[in-house]
């Protein structure tokens, strides 16, 4: 050999890696471009290509950072990307390995919102036609948000002034943080599992967008959409809107508004029974003074005066009726009687010996055209039967024979018309009248031969 030592592939290749890796310009780099090519793998990481006008480089995000994102990538987005350069081995090619990744020209929370709100919107989350009334008088009303916040010292105040005799009940829960989400969940979940409260105020004060954050994540638009107790948002001011906002069966624009929408003013209860109370008062003395009227009406009356006028009016109506009654039964009567006279005339007219005689008349009669038409027909039938006779008889070949004449065969029993259809030596059969004679031809003589000779 000449002394050079040559080196694996695989040698090469991890030492141009160990390269990056001691590259402290290559492990915490920030770059932008455009994502294409973008696949999120069953296991969760990110594969994707990072490219700009001129050059591009493979990326890859694993599961361990996608879920620290708050918006979810696409191809032709525009990021800002932190993370480190290095060789993957096993084909030797350098790609970029994702830490952090941002919206590049929109801000990320914004980005994630708007996402987020098309993603529930496309899946039906916000429709009207799923939410569901606000019960008018709840016994008990259920508040879910930080113990400690002035959000909840406003919705206690708000209802204990509005609806005294509606009870509250407190759901703690976090709602700022990375912890915050999780824990609005699980006190949604857990008041729809004591099913104690009629309704439930879901929010908290205002704040910037990060710290209303946990009201736009996806998990709590879900328990939302899933609990079964009508939920009120009230999350921040009026001007700040939420994914939670769409997806409750009402928005609130703050705490104080929704504790007012959650419960009925008492004032405006008591104004309405007094109201109510005014009217009924009134309609029961307008039913009162008419039916005394009426009493007195009654009271009056020409028939409370002389009640015997009323029944005696009816029993001349009986009587009259009765009449009337009486004279239909007989008229009925005569009438049945003289359809029975009819129907007995009917039944003596068509009496079974009468028309039993009838009926033998008609059969004298038939069998006498009977015995005329049989005698006629047979002595018809007679005559064509002796013409038809005499014509077969002259037409029998046997009367032929009778004046000398038979018929002679060949083989085959083929009859001979000329002397053609024979050859001497041959045997021949004679029918004559009586029987039949055998002979052989000896010689043959056609007619014409005959008359020469």
């Amino acid at each position: 050999m000449d002394g050079i030592q040559y080196v694996s592939v695989k040698a090469l290749t991890k030492y141009i890696k160990r390269k990056f890796d001691v590259d402290p310009h290559l492990q915490n780099i920030y770059v932008k471009g455009e994502i294409s090519n973008f696949k999120k793998h069953s296991s969760g990481h990110l594969y994707f290509t990072l490219k700009d006008e001129k050059s591009r480089i493979l990326a890859v995000m694993f599961s361990t950072y996608v879920r620290q994102l708050r918006f979810f990538p696409e191809n032709g987005m525009n990021v800002l990307i932190r993370g480190e350069v290095t060789v993957y081995e096993p084909n030797g090619q350098y790609q970029l390995y994702v830490k952090e990744m941002k919206p590049d020209g929109i801000g990320e929370l914004y980005l994630a919102f708007e996402q987020l709100k098309n993603k529930l919107e496309k899946e039906g989350l916000f429709h009207r036609e799923r939410k569901r009334p606000l019960p008018p008088y709840p016994n008990s009303i259920g508040v879910v948000t930080s113990p400690t916040g002035a959000a909840v010292r406003d919705i206690i105040t708000t209802i204990k002034r509005r609806y005294p005799f509606g009870r509250i009940f407190i759901y703690p829960a976090l709602v700022q943080g990375k912890e915050a989400a999780p824990s609005i969940v699980k006190a949604i979940e857990l008041a729809n599992e004591r099913k104690e409260v009629d309704v439930l105020i879901v929010g908290r004060g205002g704040g910037s967008i990060e710290e209303l954050w946990p009201f736009n994540e996806e998990i709590v638009a879900r328990a939302i959409h899933s609990s079964i107790i009508p939920i009120i948002s009230a999350v921040g001011h009026e001007t700040d809107v939420t994914i939670s906002d769409f997806v409750a069966d009402v928005r609130a624009p703050t705490p104080t508004g929704a504790a007012e929408l959650a419960v009925p003013s008492i004032n405006e209860l008591q104004e309405k029974i007094t109201n109510r109370k005014t009217r009924l008062i009134k309609m029961m003395k307008y039913k009162i003074d008419n039916g005394t009227k009426e009493l007195l009406r009654l009271t009056n009356s020409y028939i409370f005066r002389h009640p015997h006028k009323l029944y005696e009016q009816k029993l001349e109506i009986l009587d009259r009726t009765i009449e009337r009654m009486n004279r239909s039964v007989k008229q009925i009567v005569t009438m049945r009687h003289q359809s029975l006279k009819q129907l007995h005339r009917l039944l003596v007219r068509h009496h079974p010996e009468q028309q039993l005689n009838i009926a033998k008349e008609k059969f004298r009669n038939v069998r006498k055209r009977l015995t005329l038409n049989t005698r006629t027909i047979y002595q018809r039938k007679e005559g064509e039967w002796k013409r038809t006779l005499r014509t077969l008889d002259a037409l029998n070949p046997l009367k032929i024979m009778e004046r000398g004449y038979s018929i002679t065969y060949g083989e085959g029993g083929k009859i001979i018309k000329s002397v053609e259809h024979v050859q001497t030596d041959d045997a021949l059969r004679i029918t004559v009248l009586d029987g039949e004679i055998d002979v052989q031809v000896t010689g043959k003589i056609k007619g014409g031969e005959k008359g020469n000779g």
